[in-house]
């Protein structure tokens, strides 16, 4: 069974920054390529950053320069860091994980369509 879990979020002032982890458990194919969205209230969820099985990364736009999406492929964990916050960037942040051909490009568009989700965390940013 597949399992992610979320940590790292909370609420910061505009220009703060935030880390945010990805627990994966269960996952075992080579097939794995991951990534976050976010969903703010009364919108649609937003992917915005993916990593794929090769190591290649993309992003949305207006996070661009802004968050880095990593791994740790011995400790089975997503990160993401998030630099320089503005109260645009508050919602539901998630990770998820699933086969890279659901993947076309760019990547992170296509990330809430992965097929395994987390229970999100919660980001605020305030001004």
């Amino acid at each position: 069974q597949v399992k992610l879990v979320e940590s790292g979020g909370g609420s910061v002032q505009s220009g703060g920054s935030l880390r945010l982890s990805c627990a994966v458990s269960g996952y075992t194919s080579s097939d794995r390529c991951m990534g976050w969205f976010r969903q703010a209230p009364g919108k649609e969820r937003e992917g915005i950053a993916a990593i794929e099985w090769d190591g290649s990364t993309s992003y949305l736009d207006s996070v661009k320069g802004r968050f880095t999406i990593s791994q740790d492929n011995a400790k089975n964990t997503l990160y993401l860091q998030m630099n320089n916050l503005e109260p645009e960037d508050t919602a539901m942040y998630y990770c998820a994980a699933g086969s890279c051909s659901m993947l076309a490009p760019p990547a992170y568009y296509y990330v809430p369509y992965l097929e395994n989700w987390g229970q999100g965390t919660l980001v605020t940013v305030s001004s």
